[in-house]
């Protein structure tokens, strides 16, 4: 059986490609996922149209993967609290404790973990088949 790929919110989403978040968004996208950036500032990145808050994404969002510190988290936590998706990837230096218990009972899985190891090591579509 074939694994159904995921919508991705890249959070954090930058056109520089020594970015993780930029690594991430191609990654996800050879894996043969559909990430979509969200950030304030860009238009496009790697001919992606950038949608500046989750709540403008017209599609919906299986994983949110934030490339945010956890300092310029607020907004964006009450967007994916909004937008409900399955799950939440804090990659190595957005972690935020704080925010894990508010996401856990909406029933959004958190996730400590980086994006970019997790598709190398074929663990990132683990949690979601039995």
């Amino acid at each position: 059986m074939e694994e159904k790929k995921e919508t991705v919110a890249v959070v954090g989403a930058s056109p520089l490609k020594d970015r993780y978040s930029n690594k991430a968004q191609t990654m996800l996208e050879e894996y043969g996922h559909l990430p979509v950036p969200v950030a304030p500032k860009h238009e496009t990145i790697e001919g992606k149209t950038v949608y500046h808050a989750l709540s403008d994404i017209p599609q919906t969002i299986d994983t949110v993967t934030m490339y945010l510190g956890p300092t310029r988290q607020d907004k964006v936590i009450e967007q994916i609290l909004n937008i409900k998706p399955k799950r939440v990837i804090f990659n190595p230096g957005t972690e935020n404790p704080q925010a894990y218990e508010r996401l856990k009972s909406a029933e959004i899985k958190v996730q400590e973990a980086c994006t970019l190891v997790l598709l190398k090591t074929d663990q990132y579509m683990k949690p979601f088949n039995p």
